[in-house]
């Protein structure tokens, strides 16, 4: 992955960056070259392991804790680490929740929550971005196969909520555009992360729902990620990349 300036690193923040996917991608772009920071709202210790593999690659990492349901925080944490690291080439909108169940059982507040994480935070994030992104920067977003195909009940919200996403999509990479910044969706379809293990009592539905009959891995979504931040991508804008093992076809 090549610098937009010579001899300076490209720089990048992950939200949810202390796991799954999240954690892949992070450690992925700080193999290809990259500084990466990474938010967390919880679990600090395996942030700090991120981070410090992240280091043993020979570049910089940092971790803000930030909750992306508060509407102040987010936009904090893309002009926090663009002033740690120097600038911003890439930020990766990874943070999200998932509230299941039928639509009779969910409260208002799941519907807030929800809403504000997947939704609102990646506004705020994209917002924060277009004022400090260098040019030619790059957003990538993470959603859901879900939103292309539910394949079973329970999923009302949390698919609801990622489709928002690609209405934010398509006019931002159209606004963004004329500075060289590309803004991409990435839909995911059933991967193996500790929220949602392959070996996991809901997996088999999930697993049997896709062509290749398996999960995907973290490290499989994170190299698609990486790749739309990277200079080869640079044509490829305003658009939704599948990567579900078939889970749509």
């Amino acid at each position: 992955m090549t610098s937009t300036t010579t001899g300076t690193a490209r720089t990048a923040l992950v939200t949810g960056g202390s796991r799954g996917i999240g954690a892949a991608t992070a450690l992925r772009l700080a193999r290809e070259g990259v500084d990466v920071a990474l938010t967390y709202v919880q679990d600090e210790a395996a942030a700090t392991a991120v981070v410090e593999e992240i280091r043993s690659y020979g570049r910089r990492g940092i971790a803000l804790r930030v909750d992306s349901a508060d509407p102040e925080a987010v936009p904090a944490a893309v002009r926090g680490a663009a002033d740690a690291l120097g600038r911003l080439d890439i930020l990766v909108n990874n943070a999200g929740i998932g509230v299941l169940g039928p639509i009779g059982a969910l409260t208002p507040a799941d519907v807030d929550r929800v809403l504000a994480v997947n939704v609102r935070a990646v506004f705020l994030a994209c917002r924060a971005a277009a004022e400090v992104l260098e040019d030619g920067g790059r957003i990538v977003s993470v959603g859901t196969a879900l939103s292309r195909y539910a394949g079973g009940s329970g999923a009302t919200l949390y698919a609801m909520s990622k489709s928002a996403l690609a209405g934010l999509t398509k006019p931002l990479a159209r606004e963004l555009g004329p500075r060289g910044i590309t803004v991409n969706l990435v839909q995911p379809g059933p991967v193996d992360t500790d929220l949602n293990p392959a070996d996991g009592p809901f997996a088999a539905g999930q697993r049997s729902a896709t062509a290749l009959d398996r999960f995907g891995t973290t490290d499989e979504v994170a190299s698609l990620i990486a790749y739309l931040a990277g200079a080869g991508a640079a044509f490829i804008t305003g658009t939704e990349v599948t990567v579900d093992g078939g889970h749509a076809a």
